[in-house]
């Protein structure tokens, strides 16, 4: 279960860009063919925040499709829930990855902070 480790690092960077502030939500996005089950990483970020200054936020993760695009007939296709890199227009085989590898954070939601009287 190697998204126990992704959410330590998203929790480390995050922690350092947040710089106290209170975090809500932690937009990540996460391509087909990274290998990371959406909902243990939801999981295991509520395990990794939870005693933390991030505990309460959550995760909101965009999947992003695989496609590729064929070298010889230039048609982007998408390679479907499991992975197949054939061109839909010609069927060849010389393609090139798209998208579907990104993992990033995009972005950080913050929580209001309160005012001190």
């Amino acid at each position: 279960m190697h998204e126990l480790s992704i959410c330590g690092s998203i929790a480390d960077i995050v922690t350092r860009r947040a710089a106290g502030r209170p975090v809500k939500v932690i937009n990540v996005r996460v391509g087909q063919l990274r290998q990371v089950v959406p909902d243990t990483l939801v999981y295991c970020w509520e395990l990794v925040s939870a005693d933390t200054q991030l505990a309460g936020s959550r995760i909101s993760i965009e999947a992003v499709p695989a496609r590729i695009r064929c070298r010889s007939c230039d048609q982007v296709t998408d390679v479907g829930p499991i992975p197949v890199f054939a061109c839909g227009g010609c069927g060849g085989f010389d393609a090139q990855v798209v998208s579907g590898e990104e993992f990033l954070i995009t972005s950080l939601e913050l929580a209001a902070e309160e005012a001190s009287n």
